[in-house]
């Protein structure tokens, strides 16, 4: 009863949310915030077109998710664990547009030194509800498309983002309590770091100049991070042995994500330019090198060739080309996927890891994947005076303390998150319900 209580109040609260934006005040905005726009002749039309592919593109990775993670699970808790990817699309979706939206791109909230303003977050007043969020370009974001296809376009990288983590606690969490966490997430995690790293005058970007083309550290470090402080807090299942349900969902999954990721990564050029090209081809070089160096170094240690490795090593080789996919050339490309699979197959199979029950291994393939990509992108970055191997030794240290600053914030700011789900609506399920399994005990649907 308690905890319908504290669910109610939860609901009434969103409710409220949505009551309000039906009639929110349009004065509230201010000409300061109209006069950011440009004119609809700025708009580049073929730009257009291919955001709008990239999008959709974009979009088709959360399903692809879905079936990547539930063929991996016990057959009892498939469509517990596909749900979990799969209703980031509602949940998200809604808060992006009530106000996380403002909290990543909106008016930035930080200080002043000396001639530059830095912020951590945007203010969640300045496009709530996508209020002055139209067909307008941005006067600094995403010059020549819309700004509401911007904002659509950045919405997707919010919602893959709390999937992700999902992986890491299946077969043992609450779902009404996973669907508070991922709007907590959202909010106080996701979308600050996104504003600190994208927004123009974000403190990771501007200051530390943080190099992350489309989401190394925005999202894969946030998930994976949040994915390990997840599974200290709900411990290890009872039987954590069990046996993939289907590996063909798998192999659709990775196909889906690595379709998806080409308008992911080329999609972050913002327009249909050579950047996008070049991006495109890195991000299908690095995950081809991954996934081959992931099943020959599998065979080296002792181990068969495996479906389910190959798969494992191409979403490895995307995570880690997603912070650089812009910014370096196919064979560093290459370099990167192999690389990354080596240390995350490491870590994979490392005994720590094995400890903790990471379920589905998201700190070792997505943490490990989004830092090797971070580190990687500081060394080779090819702009000028941005990586170590082009005059930007500064930028590589900016690069490592802005790695430990993100590992950190990600982590604790999971960890406390974490503990405020499990205080409202208690985060593990009983063990009758992690027996029964969560497609029954959670959903009354079973294969």
């Amino acid at each position: 009863m308690k905890i319908e209580k504290r669910w109610i109040v939860s609901f009434s609260v969103v409710s409220l949310v949505a009551l309000l934006g039906m009639f929110w005040p349009k004065e509230v905005q201010t000409a300061k915030i109209a006069a950011q726009f440009g004119t609809i002749s700025q708009l580049n039309f073929a730009d257009v077109a291919w955001m709008l592919t990239a999008s959709c593109l974009v979009l088709l990775m959360t399903p692809g998710l879905s079936f990547f993670y539930g063929g991996m699970v016990g057959k009892k808790n498939v469509i517990s664990t596909m749900l979990q990817s799969f209703i980031c699309l509602g949940v998200v979706t809604l808060i992006w547009v009530v106000v996380g939206f403002s909290m990543a791109f909106g008016a930035p909230l930080g200080f002043q030194s000396g001639t530059h303003f830095y912020s951590f977050v945007g203010n969640p007043l300045s496009f709530p509800f996508f209020d002055h969020v139209g067909v307008l370009p941005h006067a600094k974001i995403a010059t020549s498309i819309p700004f509401v296809l911007f904002a659509l376009f950045q919405m997707k990288f919010a919602i893959i983002t709390p999937a992700i983590i999902t992986g890491s606690f299946a077969e043992r969490v609450r779902f009404i309590s996973y669907l508070l966490f991922i709007s907590l997430f959202t909010l106080f995690i996701y979308a600050p770091l996104c504003h600190s790293v994208w927004h123009p005058n974000g403190f990771l970007g501007s200051y530390f100049g943080i190099k992350d083309f489309a989401g190394g550290t925005v999202v894969h470090m946030s998930a994976g991070f949040a994915a390990l402080a997840g599974v200290l807090v709900l411990g290890k299942r009872k039987n954590s042995n069990h046996i993939p349900t289907n590996i063909p969902f798998v192999l659709l999954g990775t196909g889906m994500l690595w379709f998806g990721w080409f308008g992911f990564n080329a999609g972050s050029a913002l327009a249909a330019n050579g950047t996008a090209a070049m991006a495109f081809a890195t991000t299908i070089t690095a995950s081809a090198a991954a996934m081959l160096t992931w099943i020959f170094f599998d065979r080296m240690n002792g181990r068969k060739v495996s479906a389910l490795g190959a798969c494992i090593g191409a979403v490895v080789g995307l995570v880690a080309i997603t912070p650089a996919a812009g910014y370096v050339t196919i064979p560093e490309s290459i370099f990167f996927g192999f690389i990354t699979a080596i240390v995350s197959n490491l870590a994979v199979n490392a005994k720590f890891m094995k400890k903790i029950d990471d379920t589905l291994d998201v700190f070792a393939c997505h943490g490990v994947g989004g830092i090797m990509g971070m580190i990687l992108t500081a060394i080779f970055s090819n702009e000028p005076n941005s990586s170590l191997l082009h005059g930007g030794f500064s930028i590589f240290g900016g690069h490592m303390l802005a790695l430990l600053i993100v590992s950190f914030y990600t982590f604790f700011g999971a960890l406390l998150l974490f503990k405020i789900t499990d205080y409202i609506i208690p985060l593990r399920v009983s063990e009758e319900s992690e027996d029964l399994g969560l497609d029954l005990s959670q959903h009354n649907e079973k294969l």
